[in-house]
């Protein structure tokens, strides 16, 4: 029935349908619904600890056998930067005065954590199907252990480039990110966020440039969705925000209920919450200070700043200074539990195909 199933047999799924790691917002219950119903569920460990990494890595392989795809941040760790600290805090102190802050209180940190030599050992101990990796891959001896043990990799593209050195430095599949996704842009080759391709553009070239099987992602919210990134060569689609609004979902309710009223014109990149390009819906801290903000300090150290505003803010009703992340269809969300929701995509696929065929 689908199209290409090289990724399919290559990981051994049955439907063309990969949950997106979600940092944050991805669970380990909702990686083991989709896995369980049929596609490629993950669990995204970029705000993990080793520790809790295990226990999530337990908790989904005590609700399925199926495969699961464990994901990683490759970002090299920022070299600490005062000045450019100081800066950030000071373009922020209005907020902190609204809101009672005392900035000298806010501890410094990255907020998200590379791919290291632990999360490697750890890859190697509980051979996970599949990792992938987020803004490039780690250095080659780590990425030749996780290949040494048998697990399959992938990471992002968001150009034809990417693409091509990520074919050529080993990885075993490709997710090629458009522009309308949410979530950090997995770009590592390029910082041209005015210049990335979106997902109708984006894919098919990849596609035509390297030999490995192709996952779309990027404003996918739907069978249709599906269709479309099949019908463009894809081997298999990579949904995130329409699981964000499932039962699963490790999200608060501001977080939930923006989603809920989000529009086409809603999202925007920004640098403001993490200091490297994500997309989400837009808030106060977007609009005022951004959306892409010049002093925002190196990925991640910009996170520590703006968490206590939006702890405050949170803690009064608002998400105007919580990252929101978004893709652009979040109107095409339904909600419900995940395995139905994941049910529903590849029944509506095979429908629509089915249609097409005639």
């Amino acid at each position: 029935m689908w199209p290409d199933r090289r990724f399919l047999d290559l990981v051994g799924i049955e439907h063309p349908i990969l949950l997106s790691p979600m940092a944050g917002s991805g669970t380990p219950d909702l990686g083991a619904a989709v896995s369980e119903a049929g596609g490629l569920g993950s669990l995204a460990c970029a705000m993990l600890t080793t520790d809790q990494i295990r226990a999530g890595v337990g908790v989904i392989r005590q609700r399925t056998d199926k495969p699961l795809n464990v994901n990683f941040f490759v970002h090299k760790p920022p070299v600490a930067d005062a000045a450019r600290e100081a800066a950030w805090r000071k373009s922020l102190a209005a907020y902190y005065a609204e809101f009672g802050i005392d900035p000298s209180t806010i501890p410094e940190g990255p907020g998200r954590l590379p791919f290291d030599e632990a999360a490697c050992d750890l890859m190697v101990e509980l051979k996970p199907k599949v990792v992938s990796f987020h803004f490039g891959l780690p250095e080659k001896r780590l990425f030749e252990r996780v290949k040494e043990a048998g697990c399959v990799t992938m990471s992002s593209a968001t150009t034809v480039e990417e693409a091509r050195w990520l074919e050529d430095h080993g990885v075993d599949a490709i997710i090629a990110q458009g522009s309308e996704a949410g979530g950090h842009r997995g770009m590592f080759l390029t910082d041209d966020i005015a210049a990335q391709p979106g997902t109708f553009a984006l894919v098919p070239q990849i596609v035509d440039a390297v030999k490995l099987p192709v996952i779309a992602a990027g404003a996918i919210a739907d069978a249709r969705g599906v269709v479309a990134a099949l019908a463009l060569g894809a081997s298999a689609a990579q949904i995130g925000t329409a699981y964000l609004f499932c039962d699963e979902a490790g999200i608060g309710p501001i977080h939930r209920a923006a989603l809920k009223a989000a529009r086409d014109d809603q999202t925007s990149l920004t640098n403001v919450f993490t200091g490297r390009p994500a997309r989400g819906l837009l808030n106060r801290v977007m609009r005022e200070h951004g959306p892409i903000s010049p002093h925002a300090p190196e990925f991640p150290l910009a996170t520590s700043a703006i968490q206590p505003l939006r702890s405050a803010a949170e803690a009064k009703g608002s998400g105007d200074f919580s990252p929101l992340w978004s893709g652009q269809a979040a109107a095409l969300g339904r909600g419900g539990p995940a395995a139905t929701f994941t049910r529903e995509l590849i029944e509506g696929a095979r429908e629509r195909m089915k249609m097409l065929a005639r």
